[in-house]
């Protein structure tokens, strides 16, 4: 009886051990991370996700254990998983805050917001990003002025005002969309409120000449003459080309008028065979040279 309560003492002890020991393959910190570098070179992401993981849960004080997490932001990065991304940036920057890399972490995290919902769809079905929910935008330009400020000198510094340039442009664009939506709804304040925002917040961007117009078609509609013809002269005098300007520079206040409802093959394609111009202030094919 003895002897076999030995036999059990000495199997729990066995198991205890089995349990609390990493498997083989971690068993050495050095192999784990050179699999999981060879995986990255590779672009096995799954796989070097999983290694990265484990170097992080078995060897958390380890010599490879901050570059490792730095890397496992890489790997959601490059397969796709924003929501990882931030996460995984946001923990590091907790945990490391004077780490003489914590700049990556502040740029994969504005990164990871600037590609959210760009997915398969949006590669192959062209799509207009500016009348897309723009949190997903906000929450990207607030993550790189947060890297601007912190660390100016950062490499990651010019790569970042360039997507807080486009950001900008999205979100003054989004602007004058819901603008237009107002003006569909009688809601006049509302939209000219919204051209004056983008003036106010985004002075600069591609979208200014259509706020300039909302302001003056929503202040003609609200019977503010003085204020109309103000701001009529601003837009006269910066962008005459303004589609809603004629020959002689008058504004023409049925620019804005809907065009009615759309056709079965836009419905059927998304937009995408048919090229009738949407109804509202779009002067982007004038003052974006990029827009499509």
């Amino acid at each position: 009886m003895r002897a076999l309560y030995s036999l059990l003492i000495g199997a729990l002890v066995l198991l205890s051990a089995c349990s609390t020991t990493p498997r083989e393959e971690y068993t050495s910190e050095a192999d784990l991370y050179q699999a999981a570098q060879e995986q990255l070179e590779r672009q096995q992401w799954e796989p070097a996700i999983r290694n990265l993981r484990a170097l992080e849960e078995h060897f958390p004080f380890g010599t490879h254990a901050e570059q490792s997490q730095l890397e496992l932001i890489y790997a959601y990065h490059r397969s796709n998983q924003p929501d990882l991304v931030a996460v995984t940036a946001d923990r590091f920057i907790r945990l490391h805050p004077q780490h003489r890399n914590v700049d990556y972490a502040y740029y994969m995290k504005g990164l990871s917001s600037f590609t959210e919902g760009k997915g398969m769809f949006e590669r192959v079905m062209p799509t207009d990003l500016t009348q897309r929910d723009p949190g997903a935008a906000r929450e990207s330009l607030a993550h790189f002025s947060q890297l601007l400020a912190r660390f100016p000198d950062s490499e990651y510094a010019p790569d970042a005002k360039k997507r807080m340039l486009y950001l900008r442009n999205v979100l003054a664009r989004y602007e004058i969309h819901v603008a237009n939506y107002y003006f569909k709804r009688g809601a006049f304040v509302a939209a000219t409120n919204r051209g004056r925002f983008v003036l106010e917040n985004f002075n600069g961007t591609p979208a200014v000449p259509d706020a300039l117009a909302v302001m003056v078609q929503g202040y003609e509609l609200l019977g503010m003459p003085e204020l109309r013809d103000q701001t009529l002269e601003i837009l006269q005098l910066n962008y005459p080309e303004h589609p809603a300007l004629g020959a002689n520079g008058e504004f023409n206040f049925q620019h804005h008028s809907d065009t009615g409802s759309r056709s079965w093959l836009s419905l059927v394609t998304f937009g995408l065979f048919d090229k009738r111009e949407a109804p509202g202030f779009d002067s982007r094919e004038i003052y974006n040279p990029e827009y499509q």
